[in-house]
């Protein structure tokens, strides 16, 4: 293969063949260094990468026994995860020399079955709203979405074929479905946070990006001690609840036109569809959300906010001035808002394996003063839910368009399998 082929495989493809020792770990990481050389120029998806370092990993995973089922895969890592062996800034110049002498847990599980830390990618501002300097791969004019500008950005632009996210509002789903990749984000709690920087304590949670579903499940299955996330046989066709949301109007018409699409392509191959209509009490968690982000993040930045308030954003300090304003009664009556809503959308789950909503509100937006808007994740990311961004073409701009699945609480090995079966039926309707 030559480098472009290499670079050009999924994560799942390219484990297989790094596994029968048909592909070395020092010719994948090559060419996706080659990669990165000919776009990092233009994306800006790193904040620091060593290209010697991992090619030392790489010709000493090609010498020794296999590591684990992500042997010799190269890997981005968000700025929000500790690294022993890169800064770790959080997207802030309160920490531009911060170096930690440990990873975060799931760092040191990534390494430990056999991933390659090529380096660090760009965060938002403590993986808030102020974006970093990437640039969306396929419109070097356009967001790459946020928090996980840099991971996403890094799949997009096929620099490695797997990357570290976390999300809290939007920061997997939306930087996935803007940049054309698979974004996963797995039940609240499934995977541990320790040492990566906390933002809200109820909301934050680690995911991945690849290019197919398998390459994420791949990923996330040796974060969450999940090893059957990497067999995922389903039996059945899904049944699929269509949930355009009360915010439909805020999609623009190519993600209508890609949405309605979906659904046409789904029920013709014998999906069973139903529509589902949100409760009023379940829409208003969008505004519920921002509150519960808001006031935890308040408190979860309290020392920044303290003792460095001057290197803080006009907007994250607009963000935490929000979260001050959030009372101990209306966070103990947020969360029994929560408990109904899960519990109401859980009954519902008994009619549909799987829910359909847009990923984002249309392709991402032109300029690079704003990540985009989350509010087609804030609930389920409240909730806790697993979702996915699948991509689904491209709009007007000629810009990637995502769809999301979303799974009942901890149903992520089921979820995931039905996740695939729909990606692999949508690829079909294609050829």
């Amino acid at each position: 293969m030559t480098p472009h082929d290499l670079t050009q495989l999924t994560a799942s493809e390219a484990a297989r063949l790094l596994q029968t020792r048909t592909l070395s770990a020092e010719a994948l990481l090559g060419a996706c260094l080659e990669r990165i050389e000919a776009r990092e120029p233009q994306v800006l998806a790193w904040r620091q990468y060593d290209g010697a370092s991992a090619m030392a990993q790489a010709r000493a995973l090609d010498r020794g026994p296999l590591r684990g089922p992500l042997h010799g895969l190269p890997l981005g890592v968000k700025d929000l995860f500790d690294t022993r062996d890169f800064p770790s800034g959080y997207g802030s110049p309160i920490y531009q020399t911060h170096r930690p002498d440990h990873d975060a847990a799931a760092v040191a599980l990534c390494r430990n079955a056999g991933a390659i830390v090529l380096g660090k990618t760009v965060t938002s501002e403590f993986a808030t709203f102020s974006p970093g300097p990437t640039r969306n791969p396929h419109n070097p004019d356009h967001t790459p979405g946020g928090s996980s500008s840099g991971s996403a950005a890094a799949v997009g632009a096929h620099m490695v074929p797997l990357a570290l996210g976390t999300q809290t509002a939007a920061s997997v789903i939306r930087p996935a479905a803007y940049c054309g990749v698979v974004g996963f984000k797995p039940s609240f709690g499934l995977i541990s946070r320790a040492g990566v920087k906390s933002l809200s304590e109820s909301l934050d949670t680690v995911g991945g990006f690849g290019r197919c579903v398998d390459d994420v499940a791949l990923l996330t299955s040796v974060m969450a001690n999940a090893p059957q996330w990497r067999q995922l046989p389903v039996d059945r066709k899904p049944r699929i609840g269509v949930c355009r949301s009360p915010y439909w109007d805020k999609a623009s018409a190519s993600a209508q036109q890609a949405f309605e699409s979906t659904v046409r392509t789904l029920a013709a191959k014998g999906v069973h569809m139903v529509d589902v209509t949100l409760a009023d009490s379940v829409a208003a968690l969008v505004e519920v959300h921002d509150q519960v982000m808001c006031g935890e993040a308040f408190k979860a930045l309290a020392d920044e906010r303290l003792n460095h308030g001057e290197l803080l954003s006009d907007r994250l300090v607009a963000m935490l001035e929000r979260g001050s304003r959030v009372t101990f009664e209306q966070s103990v009556q947020h969360r029994a808002q929560v408990a109904s809503a899960r519990h109401q959308l859980g009954r519902g789950f008994a009619d549909y394996d799987l829910l359909l909503t847009p990923s984002a509100c249309g392709e991402a937006d032109l300029g690079l003063e704003r990540t985009g808007d989350p509010l087609f994740s804030r609930i389920w990311s409240l909730l806790g839910l697993p979702s996915l961004n699948l991509p689904v073409g491209v709009g007007d701009q000629g810009l990637p368009l995502g769809i999301q699945l979303i799974g009942p609480m901890m149903s992520d090995t089921a979820m995931l399998g039905f996740c695939r079966w729909v990606e692999q039926s949508l690829a079909a309707s294609f050829l």
